[in-house]
């Protein structure tokens, strides 16, 4: 199975209400209309004036780019984009689907299901066929797996390269085919 780990990504943080140091920022409203450039203070009197608060959202800019929205509201949109940016990104890793040479006819099908799976989602799959035991004096059962799945998957994979003998492990990598317009 494929372990999942959470990757550390920096976190943003942003400064808000009086928290923003600049003397003097570039005001843009909720619907990113700007407003204008002024000082500090004028920007915090509109903010109380419309309750809103001040976040900051280029703070390298000259003058530092200020929005003028409810705090709350920001953050809900930045995750939203967050999360719209990873569904562009699905696709491209590499699964393991882990299977014995003397694997059942109802497992084998479903590991040919997940791997389908898998490949029609832009991954690649790694095979890995494990010897248990004497199981590696048969080395030809492997193979003829190998040519089972590759039977079962021809219409929407590649193999890449040649299977490859790693200590009692039988390893080959599929490919998804690239699709025609």
């Amino acid at each position: 199975m494929a372990t999942y780990r959470r990757t550390n990504l920096p976190k943003i943080t942003y400064r808000v209400n009086y928290q923003i140091q600049a003397s003097e920022v570039r005001l843009i409203d909720e619907t990113s209309k700007q407003i204008g450039v002024m000082s500090l203070s004028e920007a915090k009197l509109k903010s109380a004036e419309t309750g809103q608060d001040l976040v900051e959202i280029a703070p390298k800019a000259n003058p530092p780019v200020v929005k003028l929205i409810d705090f709350s509201k920001f953050k809900y949109q930045e995750s939203k984009k967050m999360k719209a940016e990873k569904k562009g990104i699905k696709g491209g890793e590499l699964k393991e689907i882990q299977v014995t040479p003397f694997i059942g006819p109802q497992d084998f099908e479903t590991r040919v299901k997940k791997t389908k799976e898998f490949l029609t989602t832009g991954n690649k799959v790694k095979l890995s066929i494990k010897f248990q035991g004497r199981q590696i004096t048969k080395k030809e059962f492997g193979y003829q797996l190998i040519d089972r799945f590759l039977a079962q998957l021809t219409d929407i994979a590649t193999p890449e390269g040649e299977p490859k003998l790693i200590g009692k492990q039988l390893v080959f990598t599929l490919t998804p085919v690239k699709k025609k317009k």
